[in-house]
């Protein structure tokens, strides 16, 4: 405590007393015990309401002691039951839960992950992706601070994600290897790569690569199925020098719709792991394509990006030109875009407008807004020289289709002119611009329809670079992509708006999430999230029927069946107060990714631990581990000291007793008929 502040506590303790005595001692001849009492009360009650006012502050020190933490992430996936090393997983987590001298060394907190990381020990060896990335760099995030090397139960086997080998997780890691390195005998097919869109009448190829694990000579068939028939084959012979062949051919697509194929390598009598042998595959065959034109008096990374974008839907063809190419080819196409367009595109519009075709303009800072503004009656910008950065605030209320928020407001701003857009009939904002932390009521990306005629408008160039950060966000290109397909097809088509829009794949592999979305419009046709919609369904095969309802979430229904088994299903999906409803059928793959592995990845989980100063162990010695980690010095019991300072106006009681010392005194006062 400073000198200063028990300087003013003497101080106040003589102010105390000087008034104490002063009211119970100044003109009185004697002093009774019962004076001396009242000024007892009186000096204490004075000298707490003087602590007050001064408030000296008090410090504490209190000395913890913090064990480093211990961090157990088992691999939960189905691969380490395929290996039959499930059971090995569990015995070994429960040595670490009764091992007393490493519960008495660490503090120990476990994990599960699969797909992702999951703060639990409850293991059912059925989740059916592996992202062993994914959970360090969730560990990662949660102890960056702290002391906490890393037992990683696995077999080392990722189907999902970046490659752990490589990965900067800064705590050292422990794997315990759940396998073991024999070397099996072994038909497999690595992969198998299919267009999911063929057309009719058309051939579509198939490449195939079948991989042999041995050192014998030995002889398979390549089979291709459908509905029980052979539609391929060919024999292979395998070597210990020649362990894969690629497969090369095509297949003919003669019937419009789903048809489900079924590839396969003849098994050896002696393979242990008969599942990887075998891959089903389905192509949807259609008898049209869908035909688009960007049209750009100039070269922007902008075309390239859309180009992609669309064309990675089979079913979509682009095709880029000038504004001098298109006029006698406009009828040719389902959608022109018109990227930033000047006076060259006069007669395009002129075009357009006679043949009513749907577009899709994107301005920019090369925009000329004079005559954009003198091409439409539906909508104005300002004119000015300035050009602005613009951000994307997705709009969640947007019901015209059905589409996900990318994050946009992660993405980088697009450059556009600077000044208002205005409409003069209905549309629909699907994204508002944000000006630097400020987001308007000006769309950015707007839609509108107009004498049968579909149109959007994006005010923004530099879209390209969306794309990059879309697949920053999500390692992939295909949200984005999706979301262009999306906006793509509602400009594509003619077809009125029904109130009952449900959005599906017609087939689903068996490691994705199997996700039905649908939206519901009311009379006036704007989305109504009151309704309550339910979902049928029926196995075409065993005749199951399920019925399951949808949840709202953001500016749609979904309902998640990703808990079906692989076959092909019929359904209808119906609102509740209305009889409104949509019917159609989707196929279910059956292929597990995670039963495709023979043995334990023992070299990653190797270069892993070397990498972050760790030190791997088999399954069958994993004490040594536990005597290593109890040993090891760089992990000790830390002592902390916490230093905390509080002030006496903080202490309550204080009150109470200047409360009480001045009752006790009225009390008494009254008690002798003082006044």
């Amino acid at each position: 405590m400073p000198t200063q502040t028990v300087l003013y506590i003497i101080i106040a303790g003589i102010v105390a007393l000087v008034l104490a005595l002063f009211q119970y001692k100044y003109k009185v001849k004697s002093m009774s015990k019962l004076y001396m009492l009242f000024a007892f009360l009186r000096f204490f009650t004075i000298f707490s309401v003087l602590l007050l006012v001064i408030n000296p502050k008090f410090e504490q020190l209190q000395l913890t002691l913090e064990k480093p933490k211990l961090l157990v992430a088992v691999d939960n996936s189905n691969s380490v039951a395929q290996l039959g090393q499930h059971k090995n997983a569990e015995q070994t987590v429960e040595a670490i839960r009764s091992h007393a001298a490493l519960n008495d060394k660490f503090n120990i907190e476990y994990y599960s992950f699969g797909k992702t990381l999951n703060a639990s020990d409850s293991l059912t060896f059925s989740e059916k992706q592996t992202d062993i990335s994914s959970a360090l760099e969730a560990l990662q995030d949660i102890y960056k601070d702290d002391v906490a090397p890393t037992i990683l139960i696995t077999d080392g086997n990722q189907t999902f994600g970046n490659d752990y080998e490589y990965s900067t997780y800064n705590q050292p890691v422990y794997p315990i290897i759940l396998g073991d390195t024999t070397t099996y005998l072994d038909l497999s097919i690595r992969q198998l790569n299919v267009n999911k869109y063929a057309y009719l009448k058309n051939k579509f190829p198939v490449e195939t690569i079948v991989v042999f694990n041995g050192k014998e000579t030995v002889t398979s068939t390549f089979t291709v199925t459908s509905k029980n028939q052979t539609v391929y084959s060919k024999n292979i012979t395998f070597t210990a020098n020649h362990t894969s062949e690629v497969l090369q051919f095509t297949l003919p697509a003669n019937q419009v719709g789903l048809s489900a194929y079924k590839a396969q390598i003849q098994p050896l009598d002696s393979e242990k792991n008969k599942v990887n042998n075998a891959k089903n595959f389905a192509v949807e065959v259609i008898d049209e394509k869908m035909n688009i034109a960007i049209v750009s008096s100039f070269f922007h990374p902008d075309l390239g990006t859309l180009k992609k974008s669309i064309e990675s839907n089979e079913q979509r063809a682009v095709t880029i030109l000038k504004p001098n190419e298109i006029q006698s080819k406009l009828n040719d196409f389902n959608l022109v875009i018109l990227y930033q367009p000047d006076n060259q595109f006069k007669f395009i519009f002129d075009d357009i407008k006679a043949e009513n075709k749907n577009t899709f303009i994107i301005s920019g800072t090369q925009t000329d807004w004079f005559f954009l503004n003198d091409q439409s009656d539906i909508y104005e910008h300002d004119i000015t020289s300035q050009t602005e950065m613009y951000q994307g605030v997705f709009n969640t209320n947007y019901s015209t289709f059905i589409v996900d928020d990318l994050d946009f407001e992660s993405f980088p701003p697009l450059q556009s002119a600077f000044g208002e857009l205005t409409f003069f009939s209905a549309y629909e904002t699907l994204l508002y611009k944000k000006y630097g932390n400020i987001t308007t009521n000006q769309p950015l990306l707007a839609t509108f329809e107009t004498k049968g005629r579909r149109e959007a408008i994006l005010l923004g160039e530099n879209i390209w670079q969306w794309r990059a950060q879309s697949f920053l966000n999500t390692k992939s290109f295909n949200t984005f992509d999706n979301f262009i397909g999306k906006l793509v097809q509602y400009l594509s088509t003619t077809k009125r708006k029904t109130r009952l829009v449900v959005d599906f794949e017609s087939f689903y592999e068996g490691v994705n999430n199997v996700i039905i979305k649908a939206q519901f419009f009311n009379k006036n046709y704007e989305f109504d999230n009151r309704e309550t919609l339910q979902i049928a369904l029926k196995n075409k095969e065993s005749g199951d029927v399920f019925n399951l309802p949808f949840v709202i979430k953001s500016n749609n229904y979904q309902v998640d069946l990703s808990h079906l088994s692989a076959g092909e299903y019929e359904f209808t999906v119906s609102a509740a107060s209305e009889q409104i409803s949509s019917s159609g059928s989707f196929t279910i793959l059956e292929y597990n990714v995670e039963q495709q592995f023979l043995n334990a990845d023992v070299s990653k989980l190797n270069q892993l631990a070397s990498k972050t100063a760790g030190t791997s162990y088999f399954i069958a010695n994993y004490d040594n581990m536990f005597n290593d980690l109890i040993a090891n010095k760089k992990y000790v019991t830390i002592q902390k000291s916490t230093k905390t300072t509080q002030g006496l106006i903080d202490w309550k009681y204080v009150l109470g007793i200047i409360v009480f010392c001045l009752s006790l005194e009225w009390f008494l006062r009254k008690y002798n008929g003082l006044t």
